[in-house]
């Protein structure tokens, strides 16, 4: 059951959807959780093959199974806001880092072979606003949402096949933005 009456729905499924809530952190202790990721982990740049050649990845990764997660990160607390709007047997977080508006992630949706149908995928923002585009895979308007800080957006698993989301590029510097994404792991993905 949602608690906060502020939430937009943005595509409807049997399994609830893609739903942002706008306000579930106030923002001083968004901006506080912020820093304190930012400046307590190790950040991953990872490289990836495209076409013909191997290219960084357009921002910063780190992820963990829940139970193996550094301590003294804010996980448990982004968890705990996370699971009053869209509970769910979450047991992973990946965290991405973006620095600037050069950072970004292409349309994609989520890789399903890894996650237990029924679950869903929910993220907390953190750091400055940035848009995310979802847009169905059959065509069709593209959606735009403006991800605030302290925000929470969840997507169904189902969604994953029927949609596509992204952060894309801005040729204006955002300041820096953090997705913390919450998910429901098969015990094969490691």
């Amino acid at each position: 059951m949602d608690l906060f009456s502020s939430v937009l729905q943005l595509v409807d499924d049997a399994e609830g959807g893609i739903r942002y809530w706008p306000d579930v952190i106030p923002a001083d202790l968004a901006q506080a959780w912020f820093d304190a990721l930012r400046d307590g982990i190790a950040w991953r740049q990872m490289s990836r093959p495209m076409y013909d050649r191997v290219v960084e990845v357009p921002r910063l990764l780190a992820s963990w199974r829940l139970a193996s997660a550094p301590v003294g990160l804010p996980l448990p607390e982004l968890l705990a806001h996370v699971q009053d709007v869209a509970p769910a047997p979450y047991n992973a977080v990946g965290l991405n880092l973006y620095r600037d508006g050069r950072d970004s992630v292409a349309m994609h949706n989520d890789k399903l072979h890894t996650l237990i149908p029924g679950h869903p995928i929910t993220l907390v923002s953190l750091g400055a606003p940035r848009q995310m585009n979802i847009r169905a895979r059959a065509g069709g308007k593209l959606v735009r949402i403006d991800l605030q800080p302290g925000s929470v957006l969840s997507m169904s698993h189902a969604s994953q096949l029927t949609h596509e989301h992204g952060i894309p590029k801005t040729l204006r510097d955002p300041g820096p933005r953090m997705s913390v994404v919450f998910r429901v792991r098969t015990e094969q993905d490691e």
